[in-house]
């Protein structure tokens, strides 16, 4: 429920809501008694808001709202599967820049947070912010050098003032509010406001946490050390914590500054290639993606114009998926850049993304139908990202409920493709995005990744070894007497009796693999040396081979 003292607020939010006549975001074929009786109470909007489309006005009543609802707004744009498509669009050209606070309370938060004045901790402190938004700003500073070397140029990111109150009391706001769209609205259950909500307040929570960010941000860089592609700044730590980030001051140009990188003679075809293989490299080489790559937050080293790479900026929103959905989702990509409509549809059920009991005939044809107007083009005229949204969107017409994670990587691979076309707008994404997905799926699913996975795992397998005859004896005399039956009595059961048999499926191969194993070491200890090859005998290596046989076989059938 709304407190009292935010009632002034509330208020203020429904004159903008009318002035704007934001009512129209509600489908006019599906409008309720409640708002038509309110209608007819509205003031006309002025001439000039009722000429602007419905997204125009969202984006203008936001921006009139205050910061923390322009930045609501950017993270209800990457919602794109729950948004029609106009207002997503135009909530993604919502610019979050905002008014800097006063230098005094900067310099005041960044003493507090790291326990000491500003001069024992920088030799320098810029009073006039790089940069301010509506969670933080960014000033410059620089660092002490030690044994006679430079200052260090750096940046330090500061929390803006009562940002937290702030962020609790709208937060509030849009629990209630969601509450009332979820009460009146014709499509709540598709909409799901509170789950947007909360999707919010989660990543607005993540955000003002400074300490977290700088932990991506040094993830990230290790992920790329070396790298010709991508360069992160350093987090400076001893200059870090919750309110605080400080990072190595990195210099580049824009990536949306097309006339500046001509300028410079940057190869914008090369760049724009590596933008795509960043992308899958990132999802499924590292599982650690930067899921806020709009142009804002992509910059250009300059001094590369031949081999060019980009300079990643703010991390405080970074997506990873779990092994299971990235497994499934390369094989989707897969499929679908082999047209292999029949294994989409197999995928997304076997997948967990769909009923068991889909009719896989009827989502073969609906996925061909999204599909085969595109390939009729020139694949250079081929947007995979609207490809992508438009099978999220017929899987959900056929029950399909995304995870959180997906829907982040969905907005990824759009501001992806974004920057590249703008880059190089004839950009060839499928060929590009094809060898590189092949090449990183062959090397995390093949031979040598399997034995990397069963020497992480060996231990803990060789741990429960010892108790894994008597399992195997207790399971196959259960189904030798037909005790690990089901009676099927509703569609529930059905479902839970094709996942039951499938992970016992996995259990016989998991079985069977740690038992090879264990025969395997019992051979490489109980072996005369004479017996040896490699350090190992035969029979132990043998052991080893089949075992890894069975272990990939356990997770084929995952």
């Amino acid at each position: 429920m709304t407190s009292w003292r935010q009632l002034p607020r509330l208020a203020r939010i429904a004159r903008v809501l009318v002035r704007y006549r934001l009512d129209d975001l509600i489908d006019a074929t599906h409008r309720v008694r409640p708002l038509n009786v309110a209608r007819a109470l509205l003031p006309k909007p002025r001439a000039e808001i009722a000429a602007l489309p419905r997204g125009e006005r969202l984006t203008l009543a936001l921006t009139e709202l205050g910061p923390i609802f322009v930045k609501f707004g950017q993270i209800l744009s990457t919602r794109r599967d729950l948004m029609p498509p106009d207002i997503a669009e135009a909530l993604t050209r919502l610019q979050d820049q905002v008014a800097p606070f006063d230098p005094g309370l900067a310099r005041a938060a960044v003493e507090r947070a790291l326990g000491a004045p500003i001069a024992e901790r920088y030799a320098s402190f810029d009073n006039a912010p790089l940069a301010s938004a509506s969670i933080a700003q960014v000033h410059a500073a620089t660092l002490a050098g030690s044994a006679g070397a430079p200052p260090r140029e750096v940046v330090v990111k500061i929390l803006r003032p009562d940002i937290h109150a702030r962020i609790a009391d709208d937060v509030a706001l849009l629990h209630a509010l969601a509450g009332l769209v979820e009460r009146f609205h014709p499509k709540a259950d598709k909409i799901r406001p509170r789950e947007i909500v909360a999707e919010i307040e989660t990543t607005l929570t993540n955000e003002l946490d400074l300490q977290r960010e700088g932990a991506n941000a040094s993830l990230l860089r290790r992920n790329f050390a070396g790298s010709d592609d991508l360069y992160v700044p350093e987090v400076i730590w001893s200059h870090t914590t919750e309110g605080v980030l400080t990072l190595e001051r990195v210099r580049g140009i824009p990536v949306d500054d097309l006339a500046a990188l001509d300028a410079a003679g940057i190869d914008r075809v090369a760049l724009a290639e590596k933008g795509v293989r960043l992308f899958y490299t990132q999802v499924f080489r590292d599982n650690f993606f930067h899921a806020d790559a709009h142009a804002g937050n992509i910059w250009v080293d300059a001094t590369r114009a031949h081999d060019p790479r980009f300079i990643a900026l703010d991390f405080g929103i970074m997506g990873s998926l779990p092994e299971r959905d990235q497994y499934w989702l390369a094989e989707n990509f897969l499929a679908l850049f082999n047209q292999d409509y029949a294994r989409i549809a197999e995928l997304h059920v076997r997948a967990g993304w769909m009923p068991a009991d889909a009719r896989l005939d009827e989502l073969e044809a609906a996925v061909r139908a999204v599909c085969e107007p595109y390939f009729t083009r020139p694949l250079s005229e081929i947007s995979l990202a609207e490809v992508v949204v438009k099978l999220f969107q017929v899987a959900r017409r056929h029950e399909l409920t995304l995870q959180p994670q997906l829907i982040l990587l969905q907005k990824t691979l759009l501001n992806i493709e974004g920057v590249g076309r703008l880059l190089h707008p004839r950009i060839d994404i499928w060929a590009t995005a094809k060898p590189v997905l092949e090449r990183i799926w062959r090397q995390r699913s093949g031979p040598r990744a399997a034995l990397k996975a069963l020497r992480r795992r060996l231990p803990e397998w060789l741990a429960a070894a010892p108790e894994m005859p008597q399992l195997v004896h207790e399971y196959l005399s259960r189904a030798a007497g037909g005790r690990l039956e089901l009676r099927i009595a509703s569609d529930d059961l059905k479902q839970l009796d094709v996942r039951i048999r499938r992970g016992q499926r996995v259990a016989v191969w998991l079985a069977l693999g740690v038992s090879l194993l264990v025969g395997a070491a019992a051979i490489a200890v109980l072996s005369p040396a004479g017996a040896r090859h490699a350090g190992l005998p035969l029979g132990a290596w043998l052991g080893v081979a089949a075992a890894a046989v069975c272990f990939v076989a356990a997770r084929r059938r995952t």
